[in-house]
C-alpha cells in the first residue's frame, strides 16, 4: 500500500488500477483498514475501478463531512492526466455536456435534453504533449459525474487509450490511461492548505511523453 501522508484525520494514498475506491470487499477502504489497523476509513471522492492515482480518505466522520463540504463548494481540486486517441481541435478549453446513466448497461451517455436523471458535466482540459497520434492532456473536473472524463472525450471522437468500455473494444493497452495526478484541499482539522502531485508510472503510454512541472495546472 503506497501511503503518501497520514494523520488522525486523513490518509492520502495511491489507488492501483482494478481496485474499487468504494467500501466493498477488497476495495480501498477495506485495504486501508487492514494496513492502518483502524476501523474508520471513509470514501469522500471516487475513482473508476480501472483508474489509478491519488486519493484522500477520511479517518473520522468529522473529516469526511468537512472534505465533502469542500467538494460541494468547489474548493477541493482534482486534476487528472489522460492520453487520448487523436487530438482536440483546441489546445485548451472547457467541455460541457448533459450525461445520462443507463442502469441496465451501467454505461453513461451524452444526451441533448435535460430531464429526470440527466446531469450537467463540465471539465477543463489543456494539451501538454502529442506523439504518434496520441495526445496527453491535463484535466480539471468541475463536476463529478460517473465516467465523466471518459465519456466527454469519447463522445468527441477522442477515446482514452486503454478504455475498452467507451473506446476501442480491443484496445491492446491496459490499464486505461487516466491518472489522478493532483489533489488540493484544506486539512479538515487545522484548515492548512494541502497539495499532492504525482506523475504516472513510466510505462506505456505514459513513457511516450515529456511531462512539465506537475505544479502547473489547468487555469
Amino acid at each position: 500500500m503506497d501511503i503518501l501522508f497520514q494523520d488522525r484525520r486523513i490518509v492520502v494514498t495511491v489507488k492501483p488500477s482494478g481496485v474499487l475506491s468504494t467500501d466493498e470487499p477488497g476495495g480501498m477502504p477495506a485495504l486501508l483498514r487492514q494496513e492502518l489497523h483502524t476501523e474508520c476509513i471513509r470514501t469522500v471522492h471516487r475513482l473508476d475501478a480501472p483508474v489509478s492515482g491519488l486519493m484522500v480518505f477520511a479517518r473520522s466522520a468529522y473529516a469526511a463531512g468537512d472534505l465533502s463540504r469542500q467538494i460541494r463548494e468547489g474548493t477541493f481540486k482534482k486534476h487528472y492526466l489522460a492520453v487520448l486517441r487523436g487530438a482536440p481541435p483546441e489546445r485548451e478549453g472547457t467541455l460541457t455536456d448533459l450525461l445520462a446513466r443507463d442502469k441496465e448497461t451501467r454505461l453513461t451517455h451524452v444526451v441533448t435534453t435535460m430531464e429526470k436523471g440527466v446531469q450537467e458535466a463540465r471539465l477543463r482540459y489543456r494539451v501538454l504533449d502529442s506523439r504518434a497520434g496520441l495526445t496527453l492532456v491535463q484535466v480539471q473536473l468541475l463536476t463529478g459525474r460517473t465516467h465523466q472524463i471518459r465519456v466527454q472525450f469519447s463522445s468527441r471522437g477522442l477515446p482514452l487509450v486503454g478504455d475498452r468500455r467507451y473506446g476501442l473494444a480491443d484496445d491492446p493497452v491496459s490499464p486505461i490511461a487516466l491518472w489522478s495526478c493532483h489533489l488540493s484541499f484544506c486539512h479538515p482539522e487545522s484548515g492548512a492548505p494541502m497539495t499532492f502531485d504525482l506523475r504516472p508510472p513510466a510505462i506505456a503510454p505514459w513513457d511516450m511523453f515529456d511531462f512539465p512541472d506537475m505544479s502547473t495546472s489547468v487555469k
